[in-house]
């Protein structure tokens, strides 16, 4: 371990290997359980009962005083969206949960954002491209690669779909703590940042806004990001596990 980056053992890397599959599950099961009319308190909830049934317990719910068991962000909202009683979902809304689970000293975390309805034409291409940002910065995530690969993958996905990057929240590395070095960012900035060895496990996660990259902190919860224009947002993360060979994401839909 250095000062920027965590290798996890093989040990460690078998519990947080289960831990994201679990939280993938989870992640999908909430998604498929969200209907227009339900308010974000019943989705965060609901979302508990689903944590709790793995054996796990929210990864979120009490870090740094964050009071929902998921991150529940709607429309105009980035991240860290708090799930309340009077936030009635509709068919026109988009929805962004993000979910972590603590499961046997491992941890996953993984967001998606998603709709109800037929989108617009500018939220299928803020959806659609915020989802091939991730993949574009999955696809760097190898083994010799340095960070600066992902966040020039994913910034140039995102400028090709003329969509704002957010620059004060960041992918993370993840896997024992919910926050591990190193930073991801989703955009270019100076230097190279770490390099990708195997054992490491990052959070890729882009956040991106239909309008420019400014956002602002909610002045009376002091947790919900939104952007500062009140364009519509998108998040999508995958945990990676980096290999000897082609990296793992360890947060991939199951398919069976």
């Amino acid at each position: 371990m250095s000062r920027d980056q965590v290798i996890h053992t093989p040990e460690e890397i078998a519990r947080i290997r289960l831990a994201a599959a679990v939280t993938a599950q989870v992640r999908d099961e909430i998604a498929a359980q969200a209907r227009p009319g339900m308010t974000t308190f019943d989705l965060d909830q609901l979302a508990g009962e689903l944590i709790r049934a793995t054996g796990g317990k929210s990864a979120f719910l009490g870090y740094r005083g964050y009071p929902g068991n998921i991150c529940i962000s709607v429309n105009d909202e980035v991240v860290h969206g708090i799930g309340t009683p009077d936030r009635i979902l509709l068919d026109t809304d988009i929805v962004s949960i993000d979910v972590g689970i603590e499961l046997d000293g491992g941890i996953g975390d993984t967001a998606l954002t998603f709709g109800f309805g037929e989108l617009t034409p500018d939220l299928k291409r803020l959806l659609h491209g915020t989802k091939e940002a991730l993949m574009a910065g999955i696809k760097q995530a190898k083994r010799g690669n340095c960070i600066r690969d992902i966040s020039q993958a994913v910034e140039s996905t995102a400028k090709k779909h003329r969509l704002g990057v957010v620059r004060e929240y960041v992918g993370h590395g993840c896997g024992v703590k919910l926050h591990e070095p190193p930073e991801v960012p989703n955009f270019v900035g100076f230097g190279r940042g770490a390099l990708l060895v195997p054992g490491m496990v990052i959070c890729i996660e882009p956040m991106l806004n239909l309008g420019t990259h400014k956002v602002t902190t909610d002045s009376h919860d002091h947790w919900t990001v939104r952007t500062r224009d009140g364009a519509c947002a998108a998040h999508f993360e995958h945990m990676v596990l980096i290999t000897e060979n082609e990296s793992e994401i360890l947060t991939w839909p199951k398919t069976t």
